[in-house]
């Protein structure tokens, strides 16, 4: 399931102070009081939601709309936060005023070709803090292996069982990348970047009715790590 959200800002402020720990941070407070979801932002386990970007891109002017999309495989998460969102019409985005415009409900069919809506992200070295860069890197062997055990291993959280999948499948059988990105991130007045990759393509041949739950759950939960943090979004292509 997918929620719309569109907001409006009820004062100008720069888009420069708005990162993906603040949309997160928004997204955790509209679920504060619900009780299973009291503690989540805490939980050291996958969140399974993702958000994309927010769009349109540029600063936030007081009265203009802008909008993003939450997209999670848990339901009830949804609804949840569909209901905190709908409760709190005057919010905050970091420091600032915005109002929730509108939210609505979207069940986006299952496609055979996605298109990133925000970075994909993936350690190179999870101890060292290290992402993998095609700049500096250049390896799309390790990229594709790292991102089919990284979505295998949330499946399997997830359902609480295995999936049948064979080691030699790719997880897509055509790419067609976009770019690489550095995303400034803050987080407790400290700032760090995180890099990713943008992606105009992203193929699976076909779709076995075997696997069409999970391609369907990668496309509601994102692609690579940090998803909860807003980082691999993706779009079925139309």
């Amino acid at each position: 399931m997918r929620l719309i959200i569109k907001i409006e800002p009820s004062e100008d402020f720069s888009a420069d102070v708005v990162y993906k720990h603040t949309i997160q941070g928004f997204i955790y407070e509209c679920l504060k009081d619900v009780e299973e979801d009291a503690n989540f932002h805490s939980a050291k386990r996958f969140k399974f939601f993702c958000f994309s970007d927010i769009f349109p891109g540029g600063d936030f002017v007081e009265g203009e709309a802008k909008r993003f999309i939450v997209s999670s495989p848990d339901a009830g998460l949804m609804e949840r936060l569909f209901s905190g969102l709908r409760a709190k019409k005057d919010a905050h985005i970091g420091a600032h005023k915005i109002r929730i415009e509108e939210v609505k409900k979207v069940k986006v069919p299952l496609k055979n070709q996605f298109i990133s809506g925000s970075p994909i992200v993936l350690y190179k070295d999870s101890r060292r803090n290290l992402y993998y860069s095609f700049r500096r890197d250049g390896d799309l062997d390790f990229f594709l292996t790292r991102l089919k055990d990284n979505a295998v291993k949330k499946y399997e959280a997830f359902y609480g069982e295995k999936l049948a999948i064979e080691d030699e499948e790719p997880l897509f059988d055509r790419l067609r990348f976009n770019k690489e990105v550095a995303v400034k991130n803050v987080k407790g007045g400290k700032e760090f970047i995180i890099i990713g990759s943008m992606w105009y393509l992203l193929e699976k041949f076909e779709i076995s009715e075997e696997m069409r739950r999970f391609y369907w759950f990668l496309m509601e939960c994102g692609l690579g790590e940090k998803n909860s943090m807003g980082f691999g979004f993706v779009n079925p292509v139309r």
